[in-house]
C-alpha cells in the first residue's frame, strides 16, 4: 500500500514504468482500479504532464496500456499516461452485465441520479475527483499540466470533462467520439437507465448541447473519425459536434480517416499524432 493506492503490478518499458493499481474511491463507494504509465523523465525526479485517456464499452484499466503502443511516444515526449476502468466493478445490481452497452463496463463517465445506479456509477466525479486526486498524490505528476482524450463512449466523457472544466484541463482530443449520446441509441439507452428520463438533466453531458450552450474550451479540441466505422453514422455522427462549434466559435479540428474503423488499430495509428497534440499544450 503507498501512497492511498495498491500495485497490482508493474513492467519496465521504454525506459519508464507501466503500472496497475487500485485504491478506494469515496465517488463509488468501493475500490477502482486504474494503470499509470510512467516515462522516464519521472523516474529521474521530474513533475511530468499527464494525459489521462477514457477508454471505450467494455474495455477496462488495461485496455488502452496493452493495446494502443502509446509508451513509447509518451516516453519519447515526458508524458503520463492515465487509464481506468470503464465503471464501478465492486457493485452488483440486477441486469448490470445483461447487455455491452450498459452497466458493467458501460458508465458513461456521468454521476448517476436514478436508483440503484446512484450509489456507485457515478464515474464523472470518479475521474474529476478520486482518480487525479490519487494520481496527483501518489506519482511525480504536475497536478497544473493535464490533457484528456478518450475513444468512442471515453471521447464522449473527454469532450464534456474538458468543455464542463476547461480550466482543470490544458489539452483535449478524441478518437470516434459519441459526440452528442442525448440524441442517439447507446446514448439514449444509457442516459435513461443512468439519470433518468428528463432529457435536459442529459445536457450537461451532452457535448454538442454544451458548445450549444457556449460552454466552449479555451484550446483546439482534435477528433479524428474513420470513414469506414460501423458505428459512424447512427452512434457517433460528427458532424453534429462540427456544426455546433462553427457556430459557437469553437475550434475544431475535425479529421476523417478513410478506410479506418473503431478499432484499436485505428486508435494505434493516430496516437502519436493525439499525444504529440497534447504536449504541445503541456510542454509549451
Amino acid at each position: 500500500m503507498s501512497a492511498g493506492y495498491t500495485v497490482r503490478g508493474e513492467h519496465r518499458c521504454y525506459g519508464g514504468v507501466q503500472g496497475f493499481y487500485e485504491h478506494p474511491s469515496a465517488s463509488v463507494g468501493g475500490t477502482m482500479r486504474f494503470a499509470v504509465y510512467l516515462p522516464p523523465a519521472a523516474l529521474k525526479g521530474e513533475r511530468v504532464p499527464a494525459v489521462y485517456f477514457l477508454a471505450g464499452l467494455t474495455c477496462t484499466e488495461e485496455t488502452f496500456a496493452a493495446k494502443a503502443g502509446a509508451q513509447r511516444v509518451a516516453a519519447e515526449l515526458g508524458l503520463a499516461l492515465v487509464t481506468c476502468d470503464t465503471s464501478p466493478r465492486h457493485a452488483r445490481h440486477p441486469g448490470d452485465d445483461a447487455s455491452w452497452d450498459f452497466g458493467q463496463g458501460a458508465g458513461f463517465y456521468v454521476d448517476a441520479t436514478e436508483a440503484p445506479w446512484s450509489g456507485s456509477y457515478r464515474m464523472y466525479s470518479y475521474v474529476t475527483r478520486d482518480l487525479r486526486a490519487v494520481v496527483g498524490d501518489g506519482f511525480p505528476i504536475d497536478p497544473e499540466r493535464r490533457g484528456v482524450m478518450g475513444h468512442s463512449m471515453g471521447g464522449h466523457g473527454a469532450l464534456v470533462m474538458a468543455l464542463r472544466e476547461a480550466g482543470a484541463w490544458q489539452s483535449v482530443s478524441a478518437l470516434a467520439p459519441i459526440v452528442g449520446p442525448s440524441a442517439v441509441p447507446w446514448g439514449e439507452k444509457a442516459f435513461t437507465g443512468y439519470l433518468g428520463s428528463n432529457r435536459e438533466a442529459w445536457r450537461s453531458y451532452d457535448a454538442v448541447e454544451l458548445v450549444k450552450r457556449a460552454s466552449v474550451f479555451p484550446g483546439e479540441v482534435l477528433i479524428d473519425q474513420g470513414t469506414t466505422d460501423r458505428f459512424l453514422e447512427v452512434q457517433l455522427q460528427p458532424e453534429r459536434f462540427a456544426e455546433a462549434c462553427a457556430a459557437a466559435g469553437q475550434r475544431l479540428s475535425l479529421r476523417m480517416r478513410d478506410g479506418y474503423d473503431h478499432s484499436y488499430y485505428f486508435i494505434e495509428t493516430f496516437i502519436e499524432e493525439h499525444l504529440r497534440h497534447h504536449a504541445k499544450a503541456l510542454l509549451g
